[in-house]
């Protein structure tokens, strides 16, 4: 599965393999961290298996350039959490506004070169149609007076006028309609220029915004935010706190205008597959639109990456077919009531090209990262301004093939490989042990058990099976924590 960040296509964007690459040294979460570059991955298959089908980042729509290349392989250690996800082929460039729910990343992270042409072929495509339109309606005049002074077809009015017309307040239209004053379009631009747009929704009253991580991440140092509302009202922004490995963050109004209206939130535990979605953003920079679809799938692990070292991020993922693009990323997916359940943050894309000279779109296959867990994040980032992840203190080893997530053995010392006095290491696990089952569903590879560990919280206790010799052994875990990126 390919996810791209709202804006700038990656050519290799990370992905999530089914089979980890060997990790460095310390441990940290059920992932480690690299110890030098990021794990290697190979091509997407035809075929791929559920969940480890490479990913990217929606990119922001473009303003710029985009960011970043897909690494060399690297070890992913317990302490250096997030771990990179390996590099994905290029699948077209596109992304959120600037550039995690694909246009080609460069090596420092940046947007590579919006394509010439590309506004200029957009606005082509608009202006030809307005002008079609005025040239049939200039027709139609021209028909409508033939036929006033000789023979023609009849014609039947609708009885109400689009003004008489009434639409429930629980249909599509309706929900847009009261949602859409709540969804904001993101402009994020570096000290340098650079950036992109993306899109959030109004978390509280207070001003706060949701959004993901790397819809902002090029304005998070130095840059500038604003928020743009459907009424074109533009505030300034700034971002309280941000998590990579989540790939969430919120952001505040400096000046919030009074009355703001928070998006109610779902709970996506709830969800089920068929359930309709509803997906509002700002694709290719379009504003205010609106998507509709279904609820494909739940549980879906999801690696992606913006092309960068470090900044990769995990989810098990709720999937939708609604349309979601580059510029989508950080906007609501909204259930038939009209309530959040999930953040769109990534999509999988065909291959190279598609609209806008090589940015990836949309072909029914989106991602969003569950309501429930981008809750959670959110509250810690307004509380301390930095996340909090669970962990279980070993090293998976990311290349290993085998049916499960493998610690590692080799990379550094066994105490640095399952430590002792962690969750597993206190639980029994050592170097080899492979984990297959996590919560009680099965764990394949270690970004899905990294995407699963991360559904919980710290203090939370979960069984874990794993094999030793081929024997299967369940015992219970307590998981720790660490807090912050690195």
């Amino acid at each position: 599965m390919s996810n791209e960040n709202e804006g700038t296509a990656a050519p290799t964007p990370p992905a999530a393999p089914s089979v980890p690459p060997a990790p460095a040294s310390a441990t940290q979460g059920s992932a480690p961290a690299p110890a030098t570059g990021e794990p290697v991955t190979q091509p997407l298959p035809p075929t791929p298996a559920p969940g480890t089908e490479p990913t990217q980042q929606i990119p922001p729509a473009p303003a710029a350039p985009a960011y970043g290349q897909a690494p060399a392989p690297a070890m992913h250690g317990a302490e250096g959490w997030p771990p990179p996800p390996p590099p994905v082929p290029a699948y077209g460039a596109g992304g959120h506004g600037g550039g995690a729910w694909g246009a080609p990343l460069t090596t420092d992270g940046h947007p590579a070169p919006k394509p010439k042409g590309k506004g200029g072929l957009v606005a082509a495509v608009l202006v030809a149609a307005l002008l079609a339109g005025g040239i049939g309606g200039g027709v139609g005049y021209w028909a409508a007076q033939r036929s006033d002074n000789g023979t023609g077809s009849t014609t039947i009015s609708a009885a109400n006028t689009p003004k008489d017309l009434k639409r429930e307040a629980g249909s599509i239209a309706g929900l847009a309609a009261g949602a859409l004053p709540s969804v904001v379009t993101i402009e994020a631009s570096a000290g340098d220029g650079e950036g992109g747009t993306g899109t959030g929704f109004v978390y509280d009253q207070q001003g706060h915004i949701l959004t993901n991580n790397h819809v902002v991440a090029s304005a998070a140092n130095g840059g500038k935010l604003f928020a743009t509302f459907s009424d074109g009202k533009r505030y300034d922004a700034e971002v309280v706190g941000r998590a990579q490995g989540y790939d969430v963050a919120v952001l505040k109004l400096k000046n919030p205008p009074a009355g703001l209206k928070p998006l109610p939130l779902g709970d996506s535990d709830k969800v089920a597959v068929g359930d309709s979605t509803i997906a509002i953003g700002a694709p290719f920079g379009l504003s205010n639109t609106v998507t509709t679809g279904i609820v494909s799938a739940k549980n879906r692990p999801v690696a992606s990456g913006d092309g960068s070292g470090s900044k990769n991020s995990y989810m098990s993922a709720l999937q939708t077919d609604a349309s979601i693009n580059p510029g989508n990323s950080g906007g609501p997916l909204l259930d038939g009531r009209g309530a959040v359940i999930g953040i769109n943050s990534a999509i999988q894309s065909a291959g190279n090209g598609g609209f806008g000279g090589g940015q990836a779109g949309s072909i029914g296959l989106g991602f969003a990262i569950p309501v429930n867990q981008a809750k959670n994040v959110a509250e810690s980032l307004i509380k301390t301004g930095k996340p909090v992840y669970p962990v279980i203190s070993v090293s998976v080893d990311l290349q290993a093939k085998s049916e499960g997530a493998k610690i590692s053995e080799q990379g550094a010392a066994a105490n640095e490989l399952v430590d002792p006095n962690g969750p597993a290491g206190k639980a029994g696990l050592k170097p080899g042990d492979i984990i297959t089952e996590f919560g009680g569903k099965p764990v394949d590879s270690g970004p899905t058990l990294i995407s699963m560990i991360w559904t919980y919280k710290p203090g939370d206790t979960v069984k874990l099976t794993y094999l030793r010799g081929g024997k299967p052994t369940t015992v219970d875990i307590t998981l720790g924590s660490r807090v912050g990126d690195k």
